[in-house]
């Protein structure tokens, strides 16, 4: 017993004296080594990068931990995903939309909604209503409870924005629209999608050719974009 409390004192003073002798980490630099490896999908790579920032960097510390959930997430690890990006959140006090953002994604895909729901509530809130994607997903979340009108609201609002979700938006607020009886504001929401993705999102086009061919709402059949 004694022996073995001499061996790990002996390793313990080595790795004192060891760290005693390290240089300084340039955390910046460590987070943009980080960064790159994220780029090449080398998770497990990047992790171990970021897990070299330590909470003395203060702000970086907190883009670190997301960014580990950003690689947990991508490695298929859900779950381990939403305990960094809450850290991350915690350590911005609540004020970090984009971590918000991917909490509500991840918590989604284990289907808590309500949770959901409430991450992407923070990322507007945090982003005084400019984080358009966490709008866009609470209009998707509110048109699946089948409140069209909350849902359009929301649809709005994204659309507001400048972003990629925007035909999308525009598709979705249609749909709402739609179901809501308003055919003509419908079909103009779906001609500006299919103009902004360039005739690209199919969905648009389905809605449109709905218009086109019904002349009325056709509630099973309109296509939202998820």
């Amino acid at each position: 017993m004694r022996t073995t409390k001499l061996f790990f004192t002996a390793i313990m003073l080595a790795l004192t004296a060891s760290a005693a002798n390290a240089q300084p980490v340039d955390f910046q630099a460590t987070l943009k080594h980080g960064n790159a490896l994220v780029a090449q999908e080398k998770y497990k790579e990047a992790i171990e990068e970021y897990n070299k920032v330590t909470n003395r960097a203060g702000e970086l510390y907190a883009q670190a931990t997301y960014n580990i959930g950003v690689c947990r997430y991508e490695l298929w690890q859900t779950e381990e995903a939403i305990d960094f990006y809450q850290r991350a959140i915690e350590l911005k006090h609540g004020n970090y939309p984009k971590a918000s953002y991917a909490l509500g994604i991840a918590l989604e895909e284990q289907d808590q909604i309500a949770a959901a729901k409430t991450a992407y509530e923070q990322a507007v809130s945090a982003s005084r209503r400019e984080f358009a994607p966490a709008i866009y997903r609470l209009g998707l979340i509110e048109a699946k409870a089948a409140d069209f009108k909350r849902a359009a609201a929301l649809f709005k609002e994204a659309a507001s924005h400048k972003g990629a979700h925007l035909p999308a938006s525009h598709n979705n607020l249609g749909v709402m629209l739609a179901r809501l009886g308003f055919l003509a504001e419908a079909e103009n929401e779906f001609v500006i999608a299919l103009k902004l993705s360039h005739g690209q999102l199919h969905e648009a086009a389905l809605n449109l050719n709905l218009c086109h061919s019904f002349g009325a709402a056709v509630s099973q059949d309109w296509q939202p974009t998820q």
